[in-house]
């Protein structure tokens, strides 16, 4: 069963932050000092449990008229069962209505992005090491 939570406590961003140096830095090899930013505080964090294991995060922030979705990272033994997508479906009732949203996609990871009716734009670039898309969405063309 996977349960996603609002983080709004030190103990469940401490384990978001696990996920993060796991997937991220171990795995993915992205520098800490990349993947660590001065957004943590003024972003909505989330954290997802699969049968009561921390197993997915990601997170949103405003950025001018636009919300940014970033840092969804899901460890690897969880991977293929749902929990990034349960992630983004609690984003997706978070964030304000009539916004565009903007993430950055790692190329593994455009098909979660298109499932929710976001779209590529733009050239392919690296970040941190890693090719992504930006890619984006329009929440008033969501519908419930």
């Amino acid at each position: 069963m996977i349960r996603v939570e609002r983080v709004n406590d030190e103990a469940a961003l401490k384990e978001v932050f696990k996920i993060r140096q796991t997937v991220f830095v171990e795995e993915q090899e992205v520098d800490a000092a990349e993947e660590y930013d001065e957004f943590e505080d003024s972003s909505n964090h989330y954290l997802a449990f699969f049968n009561g294991i921390p197993a997915g995060t990601a997170r949103w922030r405003p950025k001018g008229e636009k919300i940014k979705l970033e840092r969804f990272a899901v460890v690897k033994e969880f991977r293929n069962k749902g929990v990034a997508s349960a992630i983004m479906e609690n984003i997706l009732k978070d964030v304000p209505a009539d916004k565009t949203l903007l993430l950055h996609a790692q190329i593994a990871a455009m098909p979660l992005y298109e499932k929710f009716d976001f779209k590529a734009f733009g050239p392919e670039f690296n970040e941190a090491g890693i090719r992504h898309f930006a890619m984006s969405l329009s929440t008033s063309t969501q519908t419930e």
